[in-house]
C-alpha cells in the first residue's frame, strides 16, 4: 500500500500475551504519540480504549465488538475505534452442530474458557445454550485457569463424569498456551473436540472454525492505510466471516 517501514513509515511494537501487561504498554506506546493503534485482542484493545479516546485504533482478533463495548454498532461504529470482529454468538451454534455430525451420540459438550483472559466467553456460552436443545446436547460450562494442572483437572473431571461427552474449546490465550495438553487430553478420553483456530488441527485436533489470521492482519492493514491517509475510523465497517 506505499508504506515501508523506516522510509515513510514507524512502527513501534510492544507484546502483551494474554493481556499481562497490556495497561501499561498501551500507557507506553500513548506517550509517543501514534497517528495510529493496531491492537491485537480483547484484552489489549480494551487497555487502549481506557487511554485514549482520540488517537485512532485499530482492533483485531477481537470477538463480538458490540457486546465488548467497543462499538455502537457495526454499521456505525463511531468513537475512535474500528477494525474487524472476529466472531458472534451464533458461531457457538456452529461448533455443537459440526460436533453432533462427527459424533451424532454425543449428549454434552464442555464449553472451556478462561474467564479472566476470554471476558467474552458468556456471550459465545449463552449462545452455545440457545442451540443446544435442538440437538439434544448439554452444554457444561467448564472454566480454567491459565495454568496445565487445572487444565487437566478440568477436562479429566468432565470426561469422567460424562461418558457422550465432547469439547468446545473457545479462542483466548490460555486454550493457545495449553494447546497441546488439550489436544492430548481429547485424544486420551476419545472427546470429539472443535476448537476455535486451524493451529489446533495441525498440532494433532480434530476439527476447528474460525476466522483466517493471515487475511484478518492483511485486512487490518486497509484501515490502518486509509487513516494514516487522513480518514477518519468511523466511516469503516467490516465484519469477520470464519472459515473453516
Amino acid at each position: 500500500m506505499g508504506w515501508s517501514e523506516d522510509r515513510n513509515v514507524h512502527l513501534d511494537y510492544r507484546f502483551a500475551p494474554g493481556g499481562a501487561r497490556a495497561q501499561q504498554f498501551a500507557k507506553e506506546l500513548l506517550t509517543l504519540q501514534p497517528d495510529v493503534i493496531l491492537a491485537f485482542s480483547t484484552p489489549v484493545t480494551a487497555a487502549f480504549q481506557r487511554e485514549t479516546r482520540t488517537i485512532p485504533i485499530v482492533f483485531i482478533g477481537v470477538a463480538d465488538a458490540i457486546a465488548q463495548g467497543f462499538v455502537r454498532s457495526l454499521a456505525h461504529p463511531d468513537g475512535n475505534l474500528t477494525g474487524l470482529t472476529m466472531y458472534e454468538a451464533s458461531v457457538s451454534g456452529k461448533y455443537l452442530h459440526m460436533l453432533k455430525e462427527i459424533a451424532p451420540q454425543l449428549t454434552h459438550a464442555a464449553f472451556i474458557a478462561n474467564p479472566k483472559t476470554a471476558p467474552y466467553y458468556d456471550v459465545y456460552l449463552r449462545g452455545a445454550k440457545v442451540a443446544a436443545p435442538s440437538l439434544g446436547i448439554e452444554v457444561v460450562f467448564t472454566p480454567i485457569e491459565n495454568d496445565a494442572a487445572d487444565v487437566e483437572r478440568a477436562i479429566t473431571a468432565f470426561a469422567r463424569a460424562v461418558p457422550k461427552g465432547s469439547l468446545v474449546v473457545v479462542g483466548d490465550s490460555t486454550t493457545d498456551a495449553n494447546r497441546h495438553l488439550i489436544i492430548s487430553l481429547a485424544a486420551q478420553y476419545r472427546l470429539p473436540a472443535v476448537y476455535w483456530n486451524t493451529f489446533f488441527v495441525t498440532e494433532g485436533g480434530l476439527m476447528s472454525y474460525g476466522v483466517d489470521w493471515v487475511h484478518e492482519f492483511g485486512q487490518a492493514a486497509f484501515y490502518v492505510d486509509r487513516i494514516l491517509r487522513g480518514v477518519n475510523p468511523p466511516i469503516f465497517r467490516y465484519r469477520q466471516r470464519p472459515s473453516t
